[in-house]
């Protein structure tokens, strides 16, 4: 096995907590369409696909994508990304362990890149606000490539970028996203326990760990690259 190198990471549901504000932007857009409020368990579910998948899912408050997009998605779109852009960071926060996690991957020496399905337009201001910047040279957001996860190319850019070959990069993430992109991109694959994964257990994915905090991911590699 190679040596980790490169230690790529998702955002909402790995690094930060953001469903409070996902979710109130998701509700002051179903407010804006006329329609009541979900419940914050049920958009949680919601999340993992990008931005669009989830205005999709809020507007009909179901997770299936089948058949053509809703009416007035486009407008329905615009009024999430208008309340999102206000409520970005608000109520987010950074899950316990991941400041420790971060600073021990540091120690390592492992290069670290964030690779999220979020717009370009909300990752950089996030990371800044949460104090995040500085760990992350490399930020691939959901718009950077022409495909974003489940799809490997936004890992394989992170790759190019960092001059590490996928054999020698662990994706650690919360959902079937990111361990299914760590797959066809030739990555290891560490899955987190408390994340979102679209309402699904974390144990039915194909890992190669399974961590409680970041904190534990970083002993998982620094055990690993030992061998």
């Amino acid at each position: 096995m190679n040596p980790i190198e490169l230690v790529l990471l998702d955002l909402d549901g790995t690094l930060l907590d953001t469903i409070p504000d996902l979710a109130n932007a998701a509700n002051h857009m179903r407010a804006d369409l006329g329609l009541p409020p979900l419940p914050l368990a049920l958009l949680a579910t919601f999340v993992g696909k990008g931005m669009q998948v989830l205005v999709r899912r809020a507007m009909t408050g179901e997770a299936a994508l089948d058949g053509a997009l809703p009416d007035g998605f486009e407008q329905a779109l615009a009024r999430f990304q208008h309340h999102y852009r206000a409520l970005n960071g608000a109520e987010t926060r950074i899950y316990p362990g991941v400041i420790a996690g971060l600073d021990a991957m540091q120690a390592q020496g492992l290069r670290l890149a964030v690779v999220t399905n979020k717009p370009q337009a909300y990752t950089p201001p996030l990371l800044a606000r949460m104090g995040l910047s500085g760990y992350f040279p490399i930020v691939i957001c959901g718009d950077t490539c022409a495909r974003k996860k489940p799809d490997a190319e936004p890992l394989l850019h992170a790759c190019q970028l960092a001059g590490a070959v996928p054999a020698a990069t662990v994706m650690i993430g919360d959902s079937i996203n990111d361990t299914q992109a760590a797959r066809a991109a030739g990555c290891a694959a560490l899955a987190v326990s408390y994340g979102y994964n679209e309402g699904m257990d974390v144990q039915t994915l194909d890992v190669d760990g399974i961590v409680d905090t970041l904190l534990e991911a970083a002993g998982w590699i620094a055990r690993r690259n030992q061998h």
